[in-house]
């Protein structure tokens, strides 16, 4: 027997609603002043052309690893010490929020809404990353009715009561929403509190989305329109 369509939408937010820093590179380096091709480095769009991203994925690293050298050789390129993550993030993305966000997102998120669907976000670094003023410039976030940001909480996915929390800040079961995350153990720890689940893959962001409409029991528009309202 089928399963009815679930009635909450929640979506990790960096890489998710969100490009990935390896698809930005354009944006990045014009915000930062540096002259177009100047990052080279791809992750997972071009695994042989970037070493280091290799080195994560045998375990040689760990993913913070990987960000904190990234980090430092973009201080280093505006000739600044830069040792957290989230300057890069802000200095990268700050001038324009809306350019950073998928178009598959913000047609999912909007013809989600627009079904009576409900939206949240459950995130491990939102505001850490982003800043306050990031997401405050962001209109779309306005659709979502809760937004659960390890940066206050301090509780990380997949750790089982930072899905609590969105269930619990909503007032529905587990078994009512569906999960976007890029991250397979944010995946698994979604499906050990109870919910449905898509496994997000940056390098295909329609088939995601897709994924996650059919679950909430919504046909996506044809491709190329995105006339929602």
């Amino acid at each position: 027997m089928t399963p009815p369509p679930a009635q909450v939408l929640v979506l990790d937010f960096g890489g998710v609603v969100t490009r990935t820093l390896f698809e930005t590179h354009a944006l990045t380096e014009q915000a930062l002043g540096l002259a177009r091709g100047t990052l080279a480095w791809r992750g997972p769009f071009d695994p042989s052309g970037d070493p280091l991203w290799q080195a994560m994925q045998a375990g040689a690293i760990s993913e913070r690893d990987y960000w904190l050298q990234r980090t430092r050789e973009a201080g280093r390129l505006v000739g600044e010490d830069w040792d957290a993550m989230e300057t890069f993030v802000r200095r990268a993305r700050g001038a324009d929020p809306e350019a950073v966000v998928r178009p598959e997102a913000d047609m999912a998120i909007r013809l989600a809404h627009h079904n009576g669907v409900r939206l949240a976000i459950l995130s491990n670094e939102l505001d850490l990353f982003y800043g306050a003023d990031f997401r405050g410039r962001l209109p779309l976030l306005d659709l979502f009715e809760a937004i659960v940001d390890a940066t206050y909480t301090g509780i990380l996915k997949p750790d089982p009561r930072s899905y609590g929390a969105v269930t619990a800040a909503l007032g529905v079961p587990a078994g009512a929403c569906v999960f976007v995350d890029d991250q397979k153990r944010n995946i698994e720890g979604a499906v050990r509190s109870g919910m449905r689940t898509v496994h997000f893959d940056v390098r295909q962001p329609a088939d995601g989305y897709r994924q996650a409409l059919a679950l909430l029991g919504i046909e996506p528009p044809a491709e190329g329109r995105h006339d929602v309202a």
